[in-house]
């Protein structure tokens, strides 16, 4: 199938963003209302917070969550679609063109979509025109993976690069940082998060160490109103106590897509993902104990994450905790004594592989951390 504008199917999928906005100028209408709207204050009650490289789908009779919605970003695009029938909405975190997990996103939709008259309605926004250009290469990225889709998919808003980018003093800055959905009525709207869900740092840390290879994970069970977190893991850190030396200023050059639009809370959040790291450098064995999701389900009250119950999915590898454990005890020393001279940055690209040994190198990362 094909992408839709205005009911009209696209013929292939853009390779040129300015063109593109060009044939269709409504595009900067819509993005205009967004980017000109006071950004709300999302609490916790039935709000969940998708990050970096995941995604949540979830439906109108949802009784635990009915915004999902992201913030802090600049180069990442966050992708919202819904089925105008069943209300069924996929809200997913994009900092690269994950296309199998879009696909599982669709696909989930389509499955609560069944038996319902409808179309899908999509919005791309975020990834401002940073002076890289690596947000215009990732906008051209999903857009072609859209493209790809079985499903037909009407692009409602398409909020991104120059229609998301506000110039001070010649210095390109992200309009938009964050987004939220209602899934009952289909509304977006500028949003900042208070609460970003339990377990953020071990999250962030699959991204940060994990490179190109790490893709897009679902964290919602809407069929139990509940959030699961993993199970998975990630090479350790080469050097993770040189990193945590380091001053703000080298840690948000060194390792943010756009260090001069990072906000505040970027190195701090940073600071707190090497942390973990280092506590946990084999989080198979020390988090996700059994193989074993991290369960969570919402506090009727308060709307806090409350750590539900451990389910035994893979009661069989239990068996085998013992050999990571021991590479663990082993390999420690190794990862915390080794540090790079301070004139040396550590690589700062990798493709991660899934394996216990290899210390790993850290990846940049978009500053939604």
């Amino acid at each position: 199938m094909v992408l839709f504008v205005n009911g009209v199917s696209l013929d292939e999928a853009p390779r040129d963003i300015r063109s593109f906005f060009l044939k269709f100028p409504q595009f900067k209408e819509s993005s205009s209302s967004l980017t000109s709207a006071t950004p709300r204050i999302i609490g916790p009650l039935r709000s969940l917070y998708v990050s970096q490289r995941e995604f949540a789908v979830t439906h109108p009779h949802d009784n635990k969550v009915t915004i999902l919605g992201s913030d802090d970003i600049t180069t990442a695009h966050l992708l919202i679609i819904r089925h105008t029938g069943s209300g069924a909405t996929g809200f997913c975190h994009l900092d690269a063109g994950h296309e199998e997990g879009i696909s599982s996103m669709i696909q989930r939709i389509l499955s609560l979509s069944f038996h319902y008259d409808g179309r899908f309605e999509m919005h791309l926004l975020g990834g401002f025109a940073d002076p890289k250009g690596i947000a215009q290469d990732l906008t051209v990225s999903i857009l072609q993976i859209l493209h790809k889709q079985r499903a037909e998919l009407d692009l409602i808003t398409c909020a991104v690069n120059e229609l998301c980018t506000l110039h001070r003093n010649g210095v390109p800055w992200p309009l938009i940082s964050g987004i939220g959905v209602c899934v009952e009525t289909g509304e977006i709207f500028p949003a900042q998060f208070t609460d970003k869900g339990p377990d953020l740092d071990i999250r962030n840390a699959r991204t940060l160490t994990g490179g190109e290879n790490v893709g897009l994970i679902e964290i919602y069970d809407c069929s139990r109103e509940e959030l699961r977190i993993g199970p998975f893991s990630y090479e350790p850190v080469r050097a993770v106590d040189f990193w945590l030396q380091q001053s703000d200023d080298f840690l948000r050059q060194a390792l943010s897509t756009c260090p001069e639009v990072a906000p505040p809370q970027f190195v701090i959040n940073l600071r707190a993902v090497l942390k973990r790291i280092k506590e946990d450098p084999y989080p198979s064995v020390t988090v996700f104990q059994s193989n074993c999701p991290r369960y969570y389900r919402k506090d009727e009250h308060s709307g806090r994450w409350l750590p539900s119950y451990i389910k035994e999915e893979h009661p069989q590898v239990m068996h085998h905790q013992q050999a990571p454990q021991q590479v663990l005890q082993q390999q420690q020393p190794q990862l915390t004594n080794h540090i790079p001279p301070s004139h040396h940055v550590p690589p700062t690209h990798h493709l991660a592989s899934p394996g216990w040994v290899t210390p790993a190198p850290i990846t940049c990362t978009d500053n939604s951390l």
